[in-house]
């Protein structure tokens, strides 16, 4: 009985540990502050094991062990429900199982020596703790799991270009470009990896306006076609002209903050483009469903060999900077019956970023090729944990005309 409920406390303060002081919500530290208190309880009854079943000296002896059983009981019983849901290859879930069987076992100890008759009217005494644990469990999981799910998201985002600067000596024109991003949702989020691009885009003057048929390919196994189409636009082709970070991966917008960047392009003054078009995206990732590790911020080059087990081959896969860490749940119940998690990022400016969270542990992974990576993923387990972790993307494009720009520029 001693053993079993040491067990016990030792995963209620495994669990509640994490929680009390690391996590988000109010909500969620109250979890961890209750586990812990039920820890505290289990660890009175320890004393309580000795005297029952010895000299009886305190009343409620019996009745304290039994209700340390029935917490582990609850307890045992949630993380293995917990852990069905995924069947995932973990040590702890024999330790769930047995803790489980342990506590029919001792409850079914407990119930034949009739524990409870040292308490005075018992059945009140049993009807107010099952109404207040029920009342306490849906008022929680309303909070840790309902409210993390249904809480909304929003961003406000802008891609503005200024008036353009130049003077008659120089080739050039600087045209401003300001971004901005604003959180004005209630949830804080981490960027797991932002973009902007600036794309210039050349047509030719179609006079017949017959290019409205250039939406698609007309190879029937190409399957290329476009969202967009204009009569007198034909053969239209879009070139990166500029392409970079925005707050970095890792950062934090804050629920009401607002985080703004100017960058200047640079165009010659006889540029063949006809239109500017900035694009501002970035990955999120809810404070209130995850944690990232510190080391993620922390980027790695994949062309450079000193750097071990990221190196990747320019010629086979390309040139990225990577960001890979550890995230956990923001409540520990889900993290202790799951692998661990590893969320990686990578971001080149003349691609779009690509983010996956997994239990793919991207650090021990030997391979020269990044590409490979992909054909070891789970692509179920990875749409999985985006919608666990609220993993998502906004973006936002402003597109201005070139000949207005050299007409700003020249007045």
């Amino acid at each position: 009985m001693v053993a079993g409920l040491l067990a016990s406390l030792g995963l209620h303060v495994e669990i509640g540990w994490a929680d009390a002081l690391g996590a988000l919500t109010f909500a969620q530290r109250l979890v961890g502050v209750l586990f812990l208190l039920a820890g505290v309880v289990q660890g009175l009854a320890l004393p309580a094991v000795v005297d029952h079943w010895g000299r009886r000296q305190v009343r409620f002896s019996g009745a304290l062990v039994l209700v340390g059983v029935l917490m582990a009981l609850a307890t045992s019983t949630l993380l293995l429900f917990l852990w069905l849901q995924e069947h995932e290859s973990i040590a702890t879930r024999w330790l769930f199982l047995g803790l489980w069987l342990w506590s029919l076992w001792a409850l079914h100890v407990l119930i034949r020596e009739k524990v409870w008759r040292g308490i005075p009217h018992p059945k009140k005494f049993a009807a107010g703790v099952t109404v207040t644990a029920v009342l306490t469990g849906v008022s929680l999981g309303y909070s840790i799991l309902y409210q993390p799910i249904a809480a909304p998201l929003h961003f406000v985002l802008r891609a503005d270009f200024g008036v353009p600067q130049t003077d008659a000596d120089s080739p050039y024109l600087h045209v401003p470009l300001t971004l901005s991003a604003k959180n004005t949702g209630g949830i804080p989020v981490y960027l797991v990896v932002d973009d902007y691009t600036v794309f210039g885009s050349k047509a030719k003057y179609d006079g017949a306006g017959d290019a409205m048929k250039e939406w698609k390919s007309d190879d029937q196994d190409d399957g290329w076609w476009s969202a967009e189409a204009e009569a007198f636009e034909s053969g239209v082709e879009s070139e990166i002209i500029a392409s970079g970070q925005f707050q970095g991966p890792g950062s934090t917008l804050d629920a009401g903050e607002e985080f703004r960047m100017q960058r200047v392009v640079t165009l010659p003054k006889g540029t063949a483009y006809e239109t500017l078009n900035a694009v501002l995206q970035f990955t999120f990732l809810r404070q209130d469903r995850g944690k990232l590790d510190d080391e993620f911020s922390y980027e790695k080059r994949s062309w450079i060999k000193s750097e071990g087990r990221y190196y990747c081959p320019p010629d086979t896969c390309g040139e990225h900077v990577i960001y890979h860490g550890g995230i956990r749940y923001n409540t520990n119940l889900i993290d202790v019956t799951r692998k661990p998690r590893y969320v990686a990022a990578f971001w080149s400016p003349e691609e779009a970023p690509d983010v996956f969270i997994s239990s793919f542990n991207f650090k021990k992974y030997k391979s020269e090729s990044l590409y490979d990576i992909y054909g070891n993923l789970d692509e179920d387990e990875m749409d999985r944990e985006a919608e666990r972790y609220g993993l998502g993307q906004v973006s936002v494009n402003s597109e201005v005309s070139v000949k207005g720009l050299l007409k700003q520029a020249r007045s």
